[in-house]
């Protein structure tokens, strides 16, 4: 289940920063959820320059870094994972492609177990272990 992709605007950066960005991100979000890294799916979603408006401006006219992401989770997890997982995507987008912080979007998809296929089967019936061990039902 673990997916995230980052919106960032084509030209901006390198393709060994976006590389690394999406190796780094992966590590960091199965830690975060303690999750097998073979879960782990990153995504760089390119847009053009001229399709691109921050703060009422085109980036083909007024060149910004401002990263955009997205991140999915199965409803059941803290909130606190949530709020960690956008600090940690943040930094990591500072760090990598030197966005500056402030400029910096993110947010959180929380979606229903029922909602999510893994291998054709819904979520709730493929993890039913893992989401019970997390509501403390212990199935």
């Amino acid at each position: 289940m673990p997916i995230v992709t980052f919106h960032l605007t084509d030209g901006v950066n390198t393709s060994e920063a976006m590389q690394r960005l999406l190796v780094e991100a992966s590590h960091l979000y199965a830690k975060a959820l303690d999750s097998p890294i073979e879960r782990v799916r990153a995504f760089v979603d390119l847009h053009p320059a001229g399709l691109v408006a921050v703060a009422g401006e085109l980036v083909s006219d007024t060149p910004r870094n401002a990263p955009y992401f997205e991140f999915l989770m199965l409803a059941g997890r803290p909130l606190e994972q949530r709020h960690d997982l956008m600090r940690r995507f943040t930094d990591l987008l500072v760090d990598v492609l030197g966005a500056p912080r402030e400029l910096v979007r993110g947010k959180a998809i929380v979606l229903d177990p029922d909602d999510w296929a893994i291998a054709g089967e819904p979520a709730s019936v493929r993890r039913a272990s893992e989401i019970a061990a997390r509501a403390g039902t212990g199935a």
